[in-house]
Formats: structure tokens, C-alpha cells, sequence
């Protein structure tokens, strides 16, 4: 879509909501994206990038989430094949989430499949800084509600141990594992 019709599409279904959250994929390769956030924003919207931390770009936001990808991220070979190579060798990207959590607002996102996903967690911690343990946020991974639930009795614990925020897929609680929710 051109810029000017997802501005009017925001507009259109707003319906009194003041904030846009832009996702993907990976909205930070998207070559007009400043440009989106700028008219975007001039409608007196608040802006939430959600963004993987592997591209810098400078934009309008408000919010800058910060999901960095770990190895449990790696898509299978028979899944991915040859995008899977892609997918490793550029997931990891510390510089560039060194620089969006510098100059935005920020939360750092992270997905857990097993309790043993905290040690990688914690070490890109230790090279970004230590951020804020109330600006990282840890999710359980899955899209089956009794895998959520499963993780979460091990990780919701484990967040208020560590100070960090628990972030549950309510989406998935509600909806089931569909598209548009």
C-alpha cells in the first residue's frame, strides 16, 4: 500500500484510538518508514516500532520494542532452508539494539522456550549494559494455550525474581493462533 492509503486506512478504523503499532516482519528494512511514522505521527498518533534490533534506521516513534532473537528463534532446515542460514548469521545485532535503546524510548522483549533460555538472556544483557529490569519484558514461547500455561509456571516466577516484567500472549488466550488478533 501507498503511505497516503494506510494513513487514511489508520484513520478510518482509529475509531478514538490514539496508538499505532508497527510490526512485521521486520518494519525496520521497509525503505519509507520514516516517512510513514512522520504522517503518522502528524495525525497525533502514538507510535510503538516493534522491531526484531537487527536494522537502524531513524524514525518517528514513541516506543521502541525490542525483541532481539536468540537460538531458539532458528527456524528448522527442513523448514527454512537457505533462509535459515540468513536468520543466524543476522539475528545478532547488540550494536544495533545498543543504539535503539540509546535514542528511544525503549522495552527489550524476549522469548523463552525452556528456564535455560535465561543464561543467553542474561549474558546480552551484561553486553547491552544491564538495562533497566523493569523495561525487559520475558514471554513465554508457543501458540497452544496448554504451552503457554506449562511455561508460564516457571517463568512468571522467575520474572518476579529478577525484577523483570512477565508478558503473557494474551492474544493466543483469546483468540487461538490466528492471524489479525
Amino acid at each position: 500500500m501507498q503511505i497516503e492509503k494506510i494513513v487514511h486506512r489508520i484513520h478510518e478504523v482509529a475509531d478514538g484510538a490514539k496508538h499505532v503499532v508497527i510490526t512485521g516482519g521486520e518494519p525496520m528494512i521497509a525503505k519509507d518508514l520514516t516517512e510513514l511514522c512522520q504522517k503518522i505521527r502528524s495525525g497525533g498518533f502514538h507510535i510503538t516500532i516493534e522491531t526484531a534490533g537487527t536494522v537502524f534506521q531513524e524514525v518517528d516513534c514513541q516506543l521502541m520494542s525490542v525483541s532481539p532473537k536468540f537460538g531458539n528463534s532458528d527456524p528448522s532446515l527442513a523448514r527454512a532452508g537457505e533462509w535459515r542460514q540468513r536468520h543466524v548469521a543476522t539475528r545478532y545485532q547488540p550494536e544495533v539494539v545498543s543504539r535503539l535503546i540509546r535514542e528511544y524510548d525503549f522495552q527489550l522483549k524476549f522469548v523463552l522456550d525452556v528456564p535455560e533460555d535465561i543464561d543467553e538472556i542474561l549474558d546480552y544483557l551484561d553486553v547491552l549494559g544491564q538495562p533497566a529490569s523493569n523495561r525487559i519484558l520475558l514471554m513465554p514461547e508457543g501458540v497452544e494455550q496448554d504451552a503457554l500455561n506449562q511455561r508460564r509456571r516457571w517463568l512468571e516466577p522467575l520474572c518476579k525474581k529478577m525484577g523483570f516484567v512477565f508478558c503473557p500472549r494474551m492474544h493466543i488466550e483469546w483468540y487461538g493462533n490466528r492471524r489479525g488478533t
